[in-house]
């Protein structure tokens, strides 16, 4: 009778985790997580400060979010659409203490008014970087930093390139 329970939540555990998967196909590209390294690199690259509302697109488990503000001092919102990864973003902000500075929207970020940014943060493919980068054009002031990792935002001239580890600014 164990057995037989045992297997059973095997199997739900993995269609669980196939669905998840299938999931990130759907609304977009499917997490891979920025290095903590790459992290910091990103944000150093941008100069936040305390002074900066920072916006991470597709904020994944809030890492970036979660160190803007807590070694940067920035104001910082994660835009999420997965409800798992929401949440995880959720129990990060809370167990590091920053929820005074942090918060995260569970929603599309093609959905979510920017103009407030003074820094975004991207980790997202070439071809969702091409989409975006016409709502980016429309929703931020002059001035605005965006980072990018990785992927350029085909187009736009970088202001500033870390090409040891592919770390791309441009200011709006």
């Amino acid at each position: 009778m164990i057995d037989w329970i045992l297997i059973l939540a095997i199997e739900t555990c993995i269609i669980l985790f196939v669905i998840w998967i299938a999931w990130s196909g759907i609304v977009g590209a499917p997490w891979v997580p920025t290095p903590r390294k790459r992290v910091r690199s990103m944000l150093e690259f941008a100069d936040v400060n305390h002074d900066d509302i920072l916006y991470d697109l597709g904020s994944g488990d809030g890492r970036i979010i979660v160190m803007a503000a807590k070694e940067f001092g920035a104001r910082s919102i994660g835009i999420e659409v997965d409800p798992l990864r929401y949440l995880w973003s959720k129990v990060s902000i809370r167990r590091n203490r920053v929820s005074s500075k942090v918060q995260v929207i569970k929603r599309n970020f093609f959905k979510v008014d920017l103009e407030d940014a003074t820094v975004v943060t991207l980790y997202q493919g070439y071809e969702i970087n091409k989409k975006i980068r016409e709502k980016l054009s429309e929703d931020l002031q002059p001035g605005t930093r965006v980072v990018s990792y990785r992927f350029i935002l085909d187009g736009w001239t970088p202001t500033r390139t870390n090409d040891d580890e592919s770390i791309y600014l441009y200011v709006v």
